[in-house]
């Protein structure tokens, strides 16, 4: 049987705009209960908590210089979904306090919940030729050429940049931010393997 793993414009916009609004209720979900994340957004958190700025602000203007690369591998239209992405997460990320209210999250709920959330998110999106900028533009490329899988580098990456969260967040914030970047790349892992869709 052949499955076709192109898709429609349509089909591209739902996933651009469900998989971004997923990423960005788990951000919502992390910085409420005081968590961190991988990747770009876990930079984006270290930044946001060391300088109060406000994250969506942050996100968008460190992913710029990841532009360059993902036009070089990836071609126009996946540099413009990526930034479309991007564009959506920081909207969402500081407009969800406006729609809903959360004044209290258990950070272990946060953590598991904020984990599962963001993989499937990045899963959709992944599977459109679409990606949240930043390390995950590097860690799909490798898989593409190399056939290394995205979730096990996202991973490596993911541990290094939430240890450096012990220089912002006490130490129970780091151990549950490593939980949430742990069940967020066991998605990714479980389900985005070579040979399938985008990244093969």
């Amino acid at each position: 049987m052949n499955v076709n793993p192109y898709h429609n414009v349509f089909e591209d916009i739902q996933a651009l705009l469900t998989g971004t609004l997923l990423v960005a209720f788990a951000i919502v979900l992390f910085r409420q209960a005081g968590l961190l994340t991988g990747g770009t957004p876990g930079l984006t958190f270290l930044a946001h908590y060391a300088s109060g700025i406000p994250f969506g602000t942050l996100y968008f203007l460190i992913n710029i210089p990841f532009y360059a690369l993902a036009f070089k591998a990836f071609g126009t239209l996946f540099s413009l979904k990526t930034f479309c992405a991007v564009a959506l997460i920081s909207f969402y990320s500081e407009w969800f306090p406006h729609w809903i209210n959360i004044e209290s999250v258990d950070p272990v709920f946060a953590a598991i919940l904020g984990g599962l959330l963001a993989g499937t998110g990045l899963l959709m999106l992944i599977r459109h030729q679409v990606c949240v900028g930043g390390i995950g533009i590097l860690a799909i490329y490798l898989q593409q050429r190399h056939g290394w899988r995205a979730g096990i580098l996202q991973m490596i990456a993911d541990a290094i940049i939430v240890c450096g969260a012990l220089f912002v967040v006490d130490e129970e914030r780091v151990v549950l931010s490593i939980l949430s970047v742990l069940v967020l790349n066991i998605v990714l892992t479980i389900n985005h393997r070579p040979g399938r869709y985008f990244g093969q």
